[in-house]
Parts: structure tokens; C-alpha cells; sequence
């Protein structure tokens, strides 16, 4: 072959080498459009992995507010005792009409409250006005549970006996059996134990629940109360360990100063261990206490114990807005035993003697 001719067969070869170059690289973007395309259109989107829906699957869902089943209104922060450690104090003289109060009840009744706990402040300085809420909610509302807090100092016999078929449960604050120390707590004037005494009967005699509320703190930790609790068996006896709560009663400067009262844990284990063979000893500390009670104020807000601000009242916004302003630990809720047998029972049953059935 002439050096022509050779020359001519290599160009020709250069021709077809980048032809089938140019060939192979047309048809694999051909290859790769025509996929895409059959991708984007018509394969089903359940089918496909997205990075976004990849990322949104990675984040924690939003918690669910579950409904309100147990609040606590405290409807008044007025008190006609000083307790030293009070954490909800008389920063307001505040108290809603009547009418706005029903309507505030009859919302968190239809988002699912079942038990409603009426506290203070003291309940029983406005008497009328409780005994009115009390029927409204056991015959308009038809809740389970109804149960006041009081110091006792103002119960009265005739206001249970009008009322008490109202109440399932009737929980009264005492902190000791020593006169001295109740005084000392601020709580006392000298009668507390024979008017705790006396609430009992009462309550056996009209069929409502009895309960006790204790504060140990460090000025009864160390006290022994189990012959008292053996003999007014109360169906449930909560110690709580005294609380600090942020504005209320942490400093100087605020109407209470819980400090001097203040106890470590292991004080406080102290006392639950002497007391824990007590068959309606309830213990709460700290850490299940603080955050674990949805607690309506006088405005009818949603109070926050993790350093948030109150809600916006449940009258202005309704209760599932405002319950998703405020954190409810509903966990701790379950643990501390918030929910339990709070109906009336029989009287022999529930309120004491020897007929109590655990």
C-alpha cells in the first residue's frame, strides 16, 4: 500500500473512532433523560426516596397534649395564714365572677377533665361562692371528681352538710402534730389538731373522702407522726417535700421565702422511710411534684413551672391553646399516682375505721 493510501485508511479510522464517540455519548444522555423522565412522571412518588421527606422523618414528632383530666383552679390566692414556704402566694386579690368561671369549667370539661381540685389561697374564705361552683360541676357538669384543699380553719359543719354530697374529697393541710411547730410554720394558732379531728368525723359522717396534705419541711422532718395517721386514717396522706418555685417564694423580695425551710433529699427520704408503712402514705418529692400538676390560676391560665410565662387565659384562647403554651409532665403525672380511686365511696369504706379497704 502507497504512503497515500495509508494515510487515507488512518484518517478514515479517526473518523469513525470519533463517530462512535460522539455516537456513544448522544445515546447515553438519551438513556439518562429518558430515565429521568420516567422517574419524574411515572413512577409512583410512594416509591421514591426524598432527602426532604428523609429529613422530616428524622425529627421528633410534636407531643400530643393529652386532655386536662385533673386540674387544680386555684381561684383565690387570699389566705388567712402565713406559712412561711407557700408557693403560691397573695400577689393578687383577683377572684373571676361567677359567670365567666362556669363557662371556663364547662371548656375544660368538654376537652376531657374529669377531676377537678378547687385550692387557694383558701377556698373556704369565699363559701358561697365554692358551694355554688361545687353543685355546678357535680350537676351541670357531671365530673367525677370534685376535691377541695383547705387549711381547715374554716370548714363548718353546716356547709358539708349542704354541700357535702357535692365533694368526693376534702384534703386538709396539716404539717404537724405539734402545736408548736405549726405555729412556727405559720400555719397554726393552737387548735389545728382538734379541727383536724373534728373535719374527720365530719367527713365519715357525710361520706366524703378524707385526706391529708403534709409539707415536710425542715422544721417537722424529724417528727414521727404515725400514731396520728394510724388514728385518723385518712384514705390518702401526700408529703410533699417543701418546693421553691421562682417568684413565689425564692428570695427576700417575695411574700415568701422558703429557704429556711428548705431540706436536702436525703432529709427528706429520712422522713418518707420512718413513715412508708402507712398504707395511704403517698410521697411526692421535688422532682415528681413541680411540674406535674396542670394548675389553673385565679385568671384562668395555665401556670408554668419550668420558667415559662402563664398561658393566655383558656377564656380568651380556649384550654388546647393554652395547655400548648405550658409544660405538662404527664409522665411524672402518672408516677406520683395522679390517678387513683377519686370517687365517693361508702363511708365506712373510704373515710376511716376499721372497716378501710385498701
Amino acid at each position: 500500500m502507497s504512503l497515500y493510501g495509508k494515510q487515507s485508511f488512518l484518517h478514515a479510522e479517526m473518523v469513525l473512532l470519533q463517530n462512535g464517540t460522539f455516537i456513544l455519548v448522544l445515546t447515553t444522555v438519551i438513556a439518562v433523560f429518558t430515565l429521568w423522565t420516567w422517574y419524574r412522571f411515572k413512577w409512583p412518588r410512594k416509591n421514591r426516596s426524598s432527602p426532604i421527606v428523609a429529613i422530616d422523618h428524622l425529627r421528633p414528632p410534636k407531643p400530643e397534649i393529652a386532655a386536662p383530666i385533673s386540674v387544680n383552679y386555684h381561684f383565690t390566692r387570699q389566705c388567712n395564714k402565713t406559712c412561711g414556704f407557700c408557693f403560691h402566694t397573695a400577689i393578687t386579690s383577683y377572684r373571676m365572677p361567677e359567670e365567666e368561671v362556669k363557662r371556663g369549667l364547662a371548656l375544660l370539661a368538654e376537652a376531657g377533665m374529669k377531676k377537678l381540685n378547687f385550692a387557694g389561697g383558701e377556698p373556704f374564705l369565699y363559701r358561697e361562692f365554692l358551694g355554688h361552683m361545687i353543685a355546678y360541676c357535680k350537676e351541670n357538669l357531671h365530673l367525677e371528681s370534685i376535691s377541695i384543699v383547705t387549711n381547715g380553719s374554716l370548714v363548718n359543719e353546716s356547709f358539708l352538710k349542704k354541700y357535702g354530697q357535692y365533694i368526693d374529697i376534702l384534703a386538709v393541710s396539716c404539717d404537724s402534730f405539734n402545736e408548736t411547730t405549726n405555729i412556727a410554720i405559720g400555719r397554726g394558732n393552737g387548735d389545728n389538731v382538734r379541727k383536724l379531728t373534728k373535719i374527720a368525723e365530719w367527713c365519715l359522717k357525710y361520706g366524703i373522702k378524707f385526706k391529708l396534705n403534709t409539707v415536710v419541711c425542715q422544721l417537722n422532718y424529724q417528727e414521727d407522726m404515725n400514731s396520728w395517721i394510724s388514728q385518723l386514717q385518712p384514705f390518702r396522706w401526700k408529703c410533699f417535700q417543701v418546693l421553691m418555685v421562682a417568684g413565689e417564694n425564692d428570695s427576700d423580695t417575695t411574700l415568701r421565702d422558703v429557704r429556711k425551710f428548705q431540706i436536702s433529699d436525703e432529709q427528706y427520704q429520712r422522713f418518707c422511710e420512718r413513715h412508708q408503712g402507712q398504707r395511704s402514705f403517698v410521697p411526692e418529692p421535688n422532682n415528681l411534684m413541680a411540674k406535674s400538676y396542670l394548675i389553673l390560676d385565679e385568671y384562668m391560665r395555665f401556670l408554668d413551672r419550668d420558667g415559662r410565662e402563664p398561658s393566655r387565659p383558656i377564656l380568651k384562647v380556649g384550654v388546647k391553646a393554652a395547655l400548648e403554651k405550658v409544660f405538662w409532665d404527664q409522665e411524672s403525672f402518672v408516677t406520683r399516682g395522679g390517678l387513683y380511686d377519686w370517687t365517693r365511696g361508702s363511708t365506712e369504706k373510704e373515710c376511716g375505721g376499721p372497716a378501710l379497704d385498701w
